[in-house]
């Protein structure tokens, strides 16, 4: 028998060290559960069905990924994906709905394709006012639509409000993309919750008659339009404005350098500009509900919110985040803060004024 069989201490200091590395072992697989619990560390795949193009939701996502090692598979439609969600029912591969405006987000809600998402992150990162009232989807950033004005032919203060665009005096000066777009649809629905309906037909069908062409083309087409010398007014996204003054194409920038900028309805006691949102839910039959989650609480955070301005020129809808300097050096403004889902409950009305009026 060798000499350690005969020595109680070297048995027992084998011992310890035998239950020292058990307990290593234990507290390691402690410490990994915990960071998969608190987000820092998953594996799996997420489905995802966007309206927005995959060259604005790629850094995100592959932030995303680098961060939790989730790994993301997009779907990209600007039609049709609410449909064939409907379609697939239980058997849907999707996991998270991403749109780029109101409008769809409430189409899916109203089809019941959302499932409802508890999540302490999204209550505290996103104002009552830009989520539903259900927690089915959150706005993800902001968009105002403003106004954009010939830097020379259009003096300063002549115009201050949408309303404003209705004045005969600006007949034969506004370009305007189709009224049924979404992002006109809703403005047209924001009209309507602060005149009533009456007064905002109204002022659709004297937009309409102070066109300098027929509605067409996207909003940078808009620009190009005052650029040109068809028209002196339009109706944009704010950030196709730094779309295009940032574009690789030079003649985009000098599309870009012609114009002004106009935040509407900024006077006192007025509502503040229109905004619009880009925004998100979990599918109802998500088979990965709490990794969708996560992605939409990694996009709600304070670094995300940051990229929303600096990559898409977005304001955030996180209140403890500012927006970018460059947004700042477009101007200040208010926003409207009517409730975004009232908005989202009368496009179908919207639309109806949209098609009286020929817009």
């Amino acid at each position: 028998m060798d000499s350690e069989g005969l020595n109680p201490y070297l048995q027992y200091s084998k011992h310890r060290k035998k239950i020292g590395k058990e307990m290593r072992k234990y507290i390691l697989s402690i410490f990994v559960i915990f960071m998969m619990l608190s987000g820092q560390l998953y594996s799996g795949e997420l489905n995802i069905y966007s309206h927005r193009q995959p060259f604005l939701i790629n850094p995100f996502l592959n932030k995303f990924t680098e961060e939790t090692g989730i790994k993301t598979n997009v779907v990209y439609a600007t039609k049709g994906l609410a449909q064939r969600l409907k379609a697939e029912g239980k058997n849907s591969p999707a996991d998270l709905i991403l749109t780029v405006d109101i409008g769809r987000l409430y189409v899916y809600d109203d089809l019941d394709l959302l499932a409802e998402i508890k999540s302490n992150t999204l209550d505290k990162n996103i104002p009552s006012h830009l989520k539903s009232s259900d927690n089915k989807w959150f706005a993800l950033s902001k968009r105002s639509r403003i106004i954009v004005v010939s830097d020379e032919r259009i003096g300063a203060g002549e115009i201050f409000k949408i309303e404003d665009l209705a004045d005969p005096k600006w007949k034969g000066k506004i370009c305007s993309r189709p009224g049924s777009h979404v992002y006109n649809r809703a403005l047209m629905a924001s009209l309507i919750l602060a005149l009533g309906e009456e007064r905002a037909e109204e002022w659709a069908s004297n937009f309409v008659s102070n066109l300098a062409r027929r509605p067409q083309g996207n909003d940078r087409a808009q620009v190009k339009a005052i650029y040109e010398g068809q028209c002196d007014i339009a109706i944009i996204n704010n950030y196709y404005y730094g779309k295009l003054k940032y574009s690789e194409d030079p003649t985009q920038r000098k599309w870009a350098s012609t114009v002004r900028l106009i935040f509407p309805n900024q006077g006192e006691g007025d509502r503040g500009a229109h905004i619009n949102i880009s925004g998100g839910g979990v599918a109802k039959h998500s088979k990965n509900k709490d990794l969708a989650i996560s992605l939409l609480e990694f996009l709600s955070k304070e670094s995300s919110q940051k990229m929303y301005g600096e990559i898409n020129f977005e304001y955030p809808v996180n209140p403890n985040v500012e927006t970018t300097d460059e947004l700042k050096s477009w101007g200040s403004f208010r926003a409207d803060n009517v409730k975004i889902s009232d908005i989202a409950k009368i496009t179908q009305t919207a639309q109806k004024i949209i098609d009286r009026t020929g817009w």
